[in-house]
């Protein structure tokens, strides 16, 4: 138990272990072996995994993060004044998942803030209006329930929103990109202007024990560390010098 305990932070790991030490000792308790009389691994039960937030599921789903190349494709496809930057101007300077991001209105937004509850955890968020966004929405339909709309102008389900916006994705160039995505690059963005994990969390939802504003942070640094430190693996100058 102790030995199990020891790898208790990888659960698979220390159940694994557990496992292998089972097979060993009921081999020496067997009657053919006969090593030992009692098998120490009787009644001792491996670690369950630590279960995942909804939040850390959403995020690790599989898709991709945009790269900024992808953003700079998109825009050029989709000036301002089509839906679909629109979309992308929604899903980039919110952070909102497609579901959330499909069903925001002007019913929405009180003195430049958007609020709302979110769709997949039911956690309130407000979120102030960037510029950028500000520029995009001026160009939704004025009486429409919803900013983004189908050319009939009605609501889309998140699904249709996902599916229309994927092909604006293609229809750009950025092949492999996908709504979630932007939700990615947004939170990337966000940790490398050194916002903090409860700013992360209010923005995107996510709850107070959730890990995820965490791994974004981790990452920003790696890059800025990785950044700072890159011209250590030149020849040092003391080394030149004999």
């Amino acid at each position: 138990m102790a030995a199990r305990d020891k790898r208790a932070a990888t659960p698979h790991q220390a159940t694994n272990y557990l496992k292998t030490m089972r097979g060993m000792f009921q081999w020496a308790t067997s009657d053919e072996i006969g090593l030992l009389r009692i098998d120490p691994t009787i009644g001792v039960k491996g670690l369950k995994p630590a279960r995942r937030s909804k939040d850390e599921i959403d995020e690790e789903e599989g898709y991709p993060a945009w790269t900024e190349e992808d953003v700079s494709l998109f825009e050029e496809r989709w000036p301002i004044g089509t839906r679909e930057r629109l979309a992308f101007s929604i899903l980039i300077y919110t952070g909102l998942r497609r579901g959330d991001a499909a069903r925001l209105g002007r019913q929405h937004i009180r003195n430049a803030v958007i609020h709302m509850r979110t769709e997949k955890t039911g956690m309130p968020v407000a979120i102030p209006i960037l510029p950028e966004l500000a520029e995009a929405l001026a160009t939704a339909p004025p009486r429409a329930d919803s900013f983004v709309t189908t050319v009939r102008g009605r609501a889309m389900a998140k699904e249709s929103f996902g599916n229309w916006f994927k092909k604006a994705c293609v229809a750009a160039g950025v092949n492999e990109a996908t709504a979630h995505g932007l939700r990615k690059i947004a939170a990337i963005r966000a940790a490398l202007n050194g916002a903090t994990v409860p700013q992360m969390n209010a923005i995107f939802g996510w709850a107070k024990g959730s890990s995820m504003a965490q791994k974004y942070i981790e990452a920003a640094d790696r890059i800025r560390l990785a950044q700072a430190g890159i011209s250590t693996m030149r020849k040092a100058d003391i080394i030149a010098a004999l």
